[in-house]
């Protein structure tokens, strides 16, 4: 409970217009190749490849190096070896400091998965551009957590600018797409 209200707190400075995820359950996730980090060496993140390997967590964060997106990144590091029992990949996403992702990768994400430059059709695509009070884009996303099928239909979203919920809630849909889908 402790830990939930803390990263409650910590979503705060984010507190921007929620986006709703256009992108709901059934839809084709948008494929891309993108620039990105692990363990502090740069990278390509490619969808298409990743969901060769079955399905993907693919989680947007507002900006690097900021009390709510370093405590979801440790915590999605932490549950890593849960998220791979289950066959699951984590990609995290962000338009926001997009030159940090190289240290951020192997500080918060503890070197475990992932981390990758969202472009603007990247971010169009997911509907995670981050809108302003006056309705203009920030440039940043949105904190919004995709699970997606290796068919490359979205499974899940959870939008929220709280990043408490976003780590057991895509658990708990890769768990429950395993499940059914057991080779």
């Amino acid at each position: 409970m402790r830990l939930k209200l803390a990263l409650a707190a910590l979503a705060l400075p984010f507190a921007v217009m929620p986006a709703n995820a256009s992108l709901t359950t059934g839809a084709k996730a948008p494929v891309f190749i993108a620039k990105g980090a692990v363990a502090g060496k740069p990278i390509t993140v490619d969808l298409k490849a990743a969901l060769k390997r079955g399905p993907v967590v693919l989680y947007f964060f507002p900006a690097a190096f900021t009390s709510g997106c370093n405590a979801e990144a440790h915590a999605f590091a932490e549950a890593l070896p849960d998220f791979t029992k289950a066959g699951a990949t984590v990609i995290g996403m962000t338009a926001g400091n997009v030159d940090q992702l190289e240290q951020f990768s192997s500080q918060y994400c503890a070197g475990k998965f992932a981390v990758a430059a969202a472009t603007p059709e990247v971010a169009t695509g997911y509907d995670v551009a981050a809108k302003k009070p006056d309705g203009t884009v920030a440039k940043f996303t949105s904190r919004t957590s995709y699970v997606i099928a290796p068919d490359g239909k979205v499974l899940f979203v959870h939008s929220d600018p709280n990043p408490a919920d976003h780590i057991r809630l895509t658990l708990a849909a890769v768990e429950k797409y395993r499940a059914t889908h057991r080779n």
